[in-house]
């Protein structure tokens, strides 16, 4: 229940400019060593208005947990309603309220020991925030997708990571997550995966995309992780 707790305050982390005059946005990490002796990471990503916390052992490339939302901010105090959460359901649709405490490379939650530090502040990866599956190519044809209905899958991405997670706000279900770092360079993505939920030996692949922005739409191009074609479009989320 200790660890499950944890988790959900980190997730409440957000992005504010107004904060001490610094800005959240990006990502920050946390380690620490199990008792095997194996690096476990907490990384949380900031995009404009949504974020995610995903948990995993860096040194077998096994993912442990994430969760994430929406949030607000008063003053210090954050607040965000859960959308997603890997552990347990009960969590989605709460609202949660606490203090930060905010340095220009540090990040912690008032009252708990753990301390992030900064890995990027959104750059310099052309794709920083988050974004939602809007349409597929099938058979040379787009097929739109509906980014409102309550299945979503969402790409949270900050200057040098990504996170994918697949879920239903109606159900509260969790379906699926990946992620890891990435780059953008001559129209040309690469995402180096180090956790994925459904499959743990996809961990230390690279895969190569195409990608353009079209009418700030993210169209994603390339081969899956199991060797399909695929090809994407990606919208910034609002």
């Amino acid at each position: 229940m200790r660890y499950l707790n944890k988790l959900l305050c980190l997730i409440i982390l957000c992005v504010s400019t107004n904060l001490y005059s610094q800005s959240l946005i990006g990502s920050w990490e946390h380690t620490e060593i199990n008792s095997n002796g194996d690096t476990i990471k907490s990384i949380v990503s900031f995009a404009d208005g949504f974020q995610s916390l995903c948990v995993f052992n860096a040194t077998k490339g096994i993912f442990l947990h994430t969760n994430g939302g929406a949030w607000s901010l008063e003053d210090d105090r954050l607040t965000e309603k859960v959308e997603y959460h890997s552990d347990s359901s009960n969590y989605v649709g709460q609202q949660i309220t606490f203090k930060i405490i905010l340095t220009d490379s540090t990040l912690q939650i008032a009252g708990e020991d753990e301390v992030f530090k900064r890995l990027d502040d959104g750059t310099p990866g052309d794709l920083n925030g988050a974004w939602l599956m809007s349409g597929r190519k099938r058979n040379g044809e787009i097929q739109q997708r509906d980014t409102d209905k309550p299945r979503k899958t969402m790409k949270i991405l900050s200057g040098t990571r990504f996170q994918w997670i697949a879920y239903n706000t109606e159900t509260k279900q969790f379906l699926a997550t990946g992620g890891g770092t990435y780059t953008t360079e001559n129209g040309e993505y690469i995402e180096n995966i180090e956790f994925f939920s459904r499959d743990d030996s996809r961990s230390g692949a690279s895969l190569k995309f195409n990608y353009e922005l079209k009418n700030d739409d993210w169209h994603h191009s390339g081969l899956s992780s199991k060797g399909d074609p695929i090809y994407e479009i990606w919208t910034r989320r609002q």
